[in-house]
């Protein structure tokens, strides 16, 4: 009997793209609420514990209430919000951050997943920070830019008026709700300075850090930050750094570089012989930094093909 997965929240963007990845699939039965009945608490918890695994596509709030509804221990839940990302109990969400993370997620009845910019982010400090390079409490600043679907429906109707403008930051208090899971997941002891902004485009996403190369540890180089993590993803197949070759040779990133994939490709910027190096990670938000990632959490934790529905 194939495993029964619901969606809960499959008319919002996540969800949408989760549907999408997992069409044509024969190895689910994907699980369907009367559209009548989706705001009847009685009619979700009936489907959300019939199910053997739950995709929560919602808003923080109306995921922790849909957890509430799940009595039956055998379900399993992949939570997109940020509700639970540095909950007790949960395991987050992205296999490819330390060694144990697959077998963690496998074994989980509640998994976490990453936010979009917090993918990029951890996949570039992390390796620093557990190889010794870059202290708990050095004092980072990430840069980053998404697509605007990455705001949700508000958002999205907001950016695609025609007068809508190109470019804006936000985050402008200095308390995004990322800043937990990127400060923990990270390994940090100091919450970096987060200065997210959004463009006129709906998908991808760029993200950014800027290093001072002699306020690390033994004082790296370039080319000692690019072994470093050509080293910790050499065995990824969603994670890609960059080839040093390729680098010579870039005169630029653009954030849509990997749209609709659920790849992670990671790049090391600087000069050879310099001081500062620029460290950037380019992803689909909707891919990778959303719905790509909640599919492949899935598939580990019902004991199938990691990659299956995703490209």
């Amino acid at each position: 009997m194939s495993p029964r997965v619901f969606i809960d929240g499959e008319a919002g963007t996540t969800g949408l793209q989760i549907r999408q990845r997992l069409a044509g699939r024969k190895d689910l039965e994907v699980l369907s609420i009367d559209p009548a009945h989706r705001k009847d608490p009685a009619a979700r918890a009936e489907i959300l514990n019939s199910a053997d695994l739950v995709l929560l596509c919602l808003p923080d709030d109306a995921a922790r209430d849909a957890v509430a509804l799940i009595s039956s221990p055998a379900v399993k839940v992949v939570d997109a919000s940020s509700a639970h990302r540095t909950a007790p109990g949960w395991v987050y969400g992205f296999p490819e951050m330390a060694l144990n993370q697959r077998a963690d997620i496998a074994a989980a009845r509640r998994v976490s997943n990453p936010g979009c910019y917090p993918t990029g982010a951890i996949a570039l400090i992390r390796p620093l920070v557990t190889g010794g390079l870059m202290l708990s409490d050095y004092p980072v600043t990430i840069h980053a830019v998404s697509g605007y679907t990455g705001g949700g429906k508000s958002m999205i109707a907001e950016f695609e008026r025609p007068d809508a403008e190109a470019f804006r930051i936000y985050g402008l208090e200095l308390q995004h709700k990322h800043l937990p899971e990127m400060t923990t997941y990270c390994g940090l002891s100091r919450a970096p300075v987060f200065c997210p902004s959004v463009g006129r485009f709906a998908q991808g996403m760029i993200v950014e850090v800027a290093l001072h190369l002699d306020l690390l540890e033994g004082h790296p180089c370039v080319r000692d930050l690019h072994d470093l993590l050509r080293e910790a993803y050499r065995n990824e197949p969603f994670v890609q750094v960059a080839s040093w070759e390729e680098t010579r040779t870039l005169i630029g990133l653009e954030p849509e570089g990997l749209n609709g994939s659920n790849s992670l490709r990671l790049f090391v910027l600087g000069a050879e012989t310099g001081r500062q190096a620029r460290l950037v990670a380019v992803l689909d938000n909707l891919g990778k930094g959303a719905s790509g990632a909640a599919v492949q959490n899935m598939n580990l934790m019902l004991g199938l093909e990691e990659a299956r529905g995703l490209w």
